[in-house]
C-alpha cells in the first residue's frame, strides 16, 4: 500500500524537511489544516500554548507554499467533511487531546475519510496528537483520563497506517518527565522519540526519523 505520512513532533520545528521528501512542487497545493485536536475545553494557560503550537504550523505551511484550508471535524457535517477531504491535495492533523481528536473523527467518520485519503496515496501530515493517530491504537501518557474522549466508551483504536507508537515532544515534554513517561507508558511498546525538530517519515514501507537544526523549533512567546 502507498503510503505519504510526515509525523512530527511539532511540524513548524521541522517543515524545512518536509519538501525533499514530498518530492514535488508544494506551491498552490491545497491542504486541509484540521484543528479539531486543540478545541477542548481546557485552561486558558494550555489555550494559549497550544494556539501558538497550532497557529506556528500554520504558518510553516503557508511559508512552504501550501494553500491553507481550515477544517474543524467537531463542528462541520459530514457531509461537507467529506467532500472537503476527497478535494484535498495534503492532509494536517493538529497536535492536542488525541483522545477528544478520535472521538470526533470516528464520530463523522472522518477517520474512514482520512484512511482513504492515505491510500490514494496522498500526503499525510501530523503534529503530536496528529501523529499519534496513526498508530493502531491511541494509547498514550494520557491514557489513564482520557476525559476527552469519553464517547470512545474504551475504543482506543487508531487509524492503523504504522506498527509502532510515536513519543512526541522528546527532551521538551510539556505535562511530566520523559524517563518517567517512557517507563511507565512506553517501556514494552515498539516506539520511536522525536524532539520537536524531528519528524517520522514513512513512504510506503520505508520509515526514517528526520532532524531539523534546533534553531528551527520556534520560541515560545513570553508571557
Amino acid at each position: 500500500m502507498t503510503k505519504k505520512l510526515f509525523l512530527a513532533s511539532w511540524f513548524a520545528g521541522s517543515a524545512s524537511l518536509l519538501p525533499a521528501f514530498a518530492g514535488q512542487n508544494l506551491t498552490g497545493k491545497k491542504v486541509i489544516f484540521i484543528p479539531t485536536a486543540g478545541l477542548y475545553e481546557m485552561p486558558e494557560e494550555y489555550r494559549e500554548g497550544l494556539d501558538f503550537i497550532n497557529n506556528a504550523d500554520r504558518e510553516a505551511l503557508k511559508n512552504l507554499g501550501f494553500a491553507v484550508e481550515d477544517l474543524d471535524i467537531s463542528s462541520e457535517p459530514a457531509e461537507a467533511i467529506e467532500k472537503i477531504i476527497s478535494g484535498a491535495d495534503a492532509l494536517f492533523v493538529c497536535g492536542g487531546n488525541s483522545f477528544f481528536l478520535m472521538q470526533e473523527l470516528k464520530r463523522k467518520k472522518a477517520d474512514v475519510m482520512i484512511a482513504r485519503h492515505i491510500r490514494q496515496g496522498k500526503l499525510y501530515m501530523g503534529t503530536s496528537a496528529g501523529s499519534v493517530i496513526m498508530q493502531k491504537d491511541i494509547i498514550d501518557d494520557g491514557i489513564d483520563d482520557p476525559v476527552f474522549g469519553s464517547a470512545l466508551n474504551g475504543d482506543f483504536s487508531g487509524l492503523r497506517f504504522i506498527d509502532f507508537y510515536v513519543y512526541v515532544h522528546y527532551g521538551h515534554h510539556y505535562f511530566g518527565n520523559d524517563d518517567e513517561c517512557l517507563d511507565k507508558y512506553y517501556a514494552n511498546l515498539n516506539h520511536i522519540k522525536i524532539a520537536d525538530n524531528q519528524a517520522v517519515t514513512v513512504d510506503g514501507e520505508k520509515i526514517e526519523v528526520v532532524t531539523a537544526p534546533e534553531s528551527e523549533i520556534p520560541e515560545f512567546p513570553m508571557s
